[in-house]
């Protein structure tokens, strides 16, 4: 049984369910086909209300995380939406709990996220979140595709 949810939770090109209500559905794919030891949850599965999202993850990432760049590509019903660049760690006077991590290390985190920001229509959208070790994006240690079914509109 342990071999068997190790596999469900860590091998590449399995989908990984995060949540589904009345108004979202929510899961994520690797996008590259190398296991990694990673999972992410999110409370509450609603659009409604405008929540602020509970999240927690568990990472051991492959290489040390002195540096980390995230870009997030955003589709919504197959046309680009956005693209947004930020920087996590610059190795100096960093405040995310990541920078710093060492290859073979487990982090595990927990951290809001405030997506009602902006009000989501109905439909749905691909966001692809990649992790670069490099400012010059050439040195990838993560990249998760995430699949978001908006079932009806919040207004």
């Amino acid at each position: 049984m342990f071999g068997l949810l190790f596999l469900i939770l860590f091998a590449p090109g399995i989908s990984e369910f995060l949540c589904t209500s009345s108004d979202l559905e929510m899961s994520y794919t690797f996008c590259d086909s190398t296991p990694h030891a990673f999972t992410f949850h999110l409370t509450p599965c609603s659009m409604m209300n405008k929540p602020v999202w509970k999240a927690a993850l568990t990472w051991i990432p492959r290489s040390d995380i002195q540096f980390l760049k995230m870009v997030f590509h955003v589709w919504y019903d197959d046309a680009k939406a956005l693209i947004w660049k930020e920087l996590l760690c610059s190795g100096a006077d960093d405040e995310y709990s990541v920078c710093g991590t060492l290859k073979g290390e487990t982090l595990v985190a927990a951290f809001d996220i405030k997506g009602s920001r902006i009000t989501f229509p109905k439909g749905n959208y691909s966001v692809v979140v990649q992790g670069f070790s490099d400012d010059s994006e050439n040195n990838m240690v993560i990249c998760l595709n995430f699949t978001m079914i908006v079932k009806q509109d919040a207004f």
